[in-house]
């Protein structure tokens, strides 16, 4: 987008991505998440585990993946919507189980030093662990595990709920300075409401994305269970404070993964 294909709307799993466009260019005015409700997110997700049939290694929450022999394949954080929301439901598990800040450090640093290999993106993860058959858990959305249950067949993994994840929002945009170009604004904007209507709702929980609508929602319980979500933004701040904190570099992933 910033350097490629002119979109007149974005789609992306989390705010750093669209924030990026309106430093880069000012392709989206600084104020772009409140244009729409929820933060401009029309439906959330949760991070859960993926693991062997049968869950030979019998993990069932954040802890379990710190275990002597337990390989984690997660995304790179500094790369990955998939893996920022990873280490901060992990951060977030620490904190609300008493732990300060020190022992979370300490606890999302043991947990990335599992992973035998980062990669860049949360489909490269999956191919990792899936095809070729690397670790014994991947730490993904729980939409992406029903897209491997339509590719590899439901037989092939277990799903795990972790008691603690934080709230995946990918959020949506007009891209303000291609509508504008095109006048094509009152299309796109037409479309992006129309995610919060009750049919758009029910595509997203077609395709496994949690409804924002609680009417919507309420029908799907056996899709979506009951998740003990972390509000990203209550906990560890806006996002732009998150990423500058947590994941540029020098941030606290290169302190804990480099062993600093």
């Amino acid at each position: 987008m910033i350097d490629g294909l002119p979109a007149d709307v974005i789609t992306m799993n989390m705010a750093t991505d669209i924030n990026a466009l309106a430093d880069n260019g000012k392709l989206v005015p600084e104020n772009w998440v409140t244009r729409l409700p929820n933060n401009s997110a029309p439906f959330t997700s949760a991070t859960v585990f993926i693991v062997r049939k049968g869950n030979p290694k019998a993990l069932k929450d954040w802890p379990d993946l710190l275990k002597d022999g337990v390989q984690v394949i997660v995304p790179n954080p500094k790369t990955s919507g998939n893996g920022r929301y990873t280490y901060l439901s992990a951060w977030g598990y620490v904190l609300k189980n008493g732990g300060d800040e020190n022992k979370a450090k300490a606890f999302v640093g043991k947990l990335f030093k599992q992973a035998p290999v980062l990669d860049t993106g949360g489909r490269a993860a999956t191919t990792t662990f899936m095809t070729n058959q690397i670790g014994d858990v991947l730490v993904t959305f729980e939409n992406e595990a029903e897209m491997i249950a339509r590719e590899f067949g439901r037989d092939q993994f277990e799903v795990i709920y972790p008691s603690v994840s934080a709230e995946a929002e990918p959020p949506v945009s007009v891209v303000d300075k291609v509508v504008e170009k095109k006048g094509s604004r009152e299309a796109a904007e037409a479309y992006l409401k129309y995610l919060w209507s009750p049919e758009g709702q029910e595509i997203a929980a077609a395709n496994y994305l949690r409804p924002r609508d609680p009417a919507v929602l309420a029908k799907y319980t056996d899709r979506f269970p009951k998740v003990d979500f972390l509000s990203v933004e209550k906990t560890f701040g806006d996002w732009r404070t998150v990423q500058k904190t947590h994941f540029n570099d020098g941030g606290v992933f290169d302190q804990i993964y480099s062993g600093q």
